[in-house]
């Protein structure tokens, strides 16, 4: 998301480039991991990260409405004297922290004040039978947003798995206890249902050629159980999907052992992903930033998967 951000900084859209919902990735107690943020390149190119439930059925993004204090004709008013003192300040100077002060005001009030994100987060346009399609989950609903906002310009979405209470391993993915029982009754249905209902929508409306979706975690399972029938970290071998986005279907990059712990041939590393998803997304991976030091780094030092376009 930051590396979305920091490529199309210069930008004029309404919607940021890179949007995170419906929260952060997050362990027990709520302690943020790592990698989720701006990172080397500052906290300015941190993705949008709204923490909201588009489940609920009153659901509002906040902050994307003025307060009921504040009526819109006062606020033109408000609008209209800041100008003029903009006005005179570039007469003043012209320093490209200027321009980007303006840029981030501009782009501040399109938000606050435009119908496109109020029109891209309103999820009561869509139909009940789409939104069923989905799941009514705080998950499956985020992903039926996240169309909603790619059809409105967002380049990159993330939407990451909810942890649901009073289950075991608290309704994730970090299945350490009772694995094949959370993959059959809750996982995977909610998943399959989601994910096949997003691609579908996706292609009815002509947007899957165009749009690359990923299905991925941050490391794989251990290749036994545990003692607690369930399954540990294990970094040293797991599985991508990737559907549209110009991705041949069907096609199958790499092959682990007969037990899933190993890669024995066609092994493809992270770096290689992100650089494929930076190709898809027109950026060449050999495009260089400039951190808040000035050092000077490509965005991916990975191959692209042409096995795979």
């Amino acid at each position: 998301g930051a590396i979305a951000k920091y490529v199309k900084q210069h930008d004029r859209a309404v919607l940021p480039p890179a949007i995170t919902l419906p929260k952060h990735i997050a362990n027990v107690g709520e302690i943020v991991w790592p990698g989720q943020s701006g990172g080397v390149l500052g906290s300015n190119y941190n993705p949008w990260l709204l923490t909201c439930d588009p489940s609920q059925p009153d659901f509002k993004v906040p902050d994307l409405a003025l307060p009921t204090e504040l009526p819109a004709v006062r606020f033109d008013k408000r609008l209209s004297l800041l100008e003029q003192f903009d006005r005179h300040r570039d007469q003043i100077t012209r320093s490209p922290a200027v321009s980007t002060f303006n840029r981030h005001t501009q782009q501040a009030l399109d938000l606050l004040a435009g119908e496109t994100a109020r029109r891209a987060f309103d999820l009561s346009q869509e139909s009940q039978a789409t939104r069923d399609r989905y799941g009514r989950t705080r998950w499956a609903q985020s992903l039926l947003l996240s169309r909603r906002l790619i059809e409105a310009g967002v380049s990159l979405v993330q939407i990451n798995w909810c942890r649901v209470d009073n289950e075991p391993n608290n309704g994730g993915w970090d299945t350490h206890t009772k694995h094949s029982e959370m993959l059959k009754r809750l996982l995977m249905p909610w998943m399959d249902q989601a994910y096949s209902a997003l691609l579908t929508d996706l292609s009815d409306r002509g947007l899957l050629d165009e749009t690359l979706v990923l299905w991925v975690g941050e490391f794989g399972h251990t290749p036994k159980f545990n003692a607690n029938a369930g399954r540990d970290h294990w970094g040293q071998c797991f599985s991508v999907a990737l559907a549209g986005g110009g991705v041949r279907g069907g096609t199958v990059v790499g092959k682990s052992d007969a037990h899933a712990a190993y890669p024995v041939s066609g092994r493809v590393e992270p770096r290689d992903l992100m650089a494929t998803v930076f190709h898809t997304l027109g950026y060449s991976p050999d495009t260089e930033m400039i951190d808040t030091v000035g050092r000077p780094f490509p965005i991916s030092r990975g191959r692209v998967l042409t096995e795979i376009l």
